[in-house]
């Protein structure tokens, strides 16, 4: 996430299109689907948005990684460093550090649209145009989700640079814990979640625009504002934008969980200030905005692909209840 964390604005659904559960909905429901719905759905979308753009992630870490090291690509131009990746690891070198994202990232995106929807339908006390209730959700959902995918985004990073000392999954998390106690996994945790509030904030602002303008684009759609293509177009406008804006936060998280491998520089705190004034003594102002071309390549259809599979699975989970209460 983001790392990626994704922010989901509005889910609430029009009743005509489903009657039934607007009608009767359970206690423990939302927006007519239960909190585990919610669950499952964030766990895939979560899932296939980060396997899908994998190689794109990979990019961006090895260029943001670039310092005193030679943990990274010999280039900070996009198209040596894929090269330069193909080259001497073949397209396996694009994907090394994914099963660490492959365990991380369902989870995370589990407990993120779960907090999402609980605090949503709390504070957005009956108003589902309310955005400062989606806001605040989405803060919420960001730092428990962080949480979550912090340790693993630390393995899969440093698994992800040029000779990564490393073999796998298990051995960097045996290792870290060892070299570095349990703290070396949440070394970046403040960074991360500094780095996605203003994401979160930015992705909101833009994904609403984005939207209406879709719908003053196409007004004979107004009642369709749901639809797969107007997430999906929106959600990446929203990411690339928000990709953008953060990437000097994004860089600062990057030195903070390579710190010390393959000789990257190391930090005696994980203070957001040192690290970026380590960054610009070192490598001036463009060294906070590197890896920013495939941070957007990679967020925004990552955001496209992760509304869109959102939102399939919503439908799926909303046709499924609807059945099953017409059986009932």
């Amino acid at each position: 996430m983001a790392t990626t964390t994704t922010t989901s604005p509005n889910f609430h659904q029009n009743p005509e299109f489903y009657p039934e559960i607007a009608v009767s909905p359970s206690p423990s429901s939302h927006d007519g689907l239960e909190f585990y719905q919610f669950m499952i759905a964030g766990s895939i979308a979560g899932s296939v948005e980060h396997m899908a753009m994998f190689p794109v992630d990979t990019l961006k870490t090895r260029m943001q990684a670039i310092g005193s090291s030679s943990c990274s690509t010999p280039s900070v131009n996009l198209r040596q460093s894929l090269k330069t990746i193909l080259k001497l690891e073949g397209p396996a070198g694009l994907y090394r550090g994914i099963a660490a994202m492959g365990l991380g990232a369902g989870p995370a995106h589990a407990v993120y649209f779960t907090i999402y929807e609980s605090f949503k339908k709390v504070l957005s006390a009956g108003n589902p145009n309310n955005p400062a209730a989606h806001a605040a959700s989405g803060v919420f959902a960001t730092v428990a989700s962080d949480a979550v995918i912090t340790p693993m985004d630390v393995v899969k990073q440093r698994l992800q640079l040029k000779n990564s000392p490393y073999k796998g999954v298990v051995d960097c998390v045996k290792r870290v814990l060892v070299e570095e106690g349990v703290g070396g996994f949440y070394a970046s945790y403040k960074t991360t979640v500094v780095m996605n509030a203003p994401f979160t904030a930015v992705h909101f602002a833009a994904y609403e625009a984005a939207k209406r303008g879709l719908m003053e684009v196409a007004p004979e759609r107004v009642g369709e504002e749901e639809t797969l293509v107007v997430h999906a177009t929106a959600g990446a406008a929203a990411g690339g934008l928000a990709a953008v804006v953060t990437t000097p936060l994004d860089v600062a998280k990057t030195r903070l969980q390579c710190q010390g491998v393959c000789g990257c520089d190391r930090f005696s705190s994980s203070s957001i200030g040192e690290v970026i004034q380590t960054i610009v003594k070192n490598d001036g102002y463009g060294g906070l905005m590197r890896g920013w071309i495939p941070r957007m390549l990679f967020h925004a259809p990552a955001a496209a692909i992760c509304w869109s599979t959102y939102e399939a699975a919503k439908g799926f989970f909303h046709d499924l209840n609807s059945k099953n209460n017409q059986v009932d």
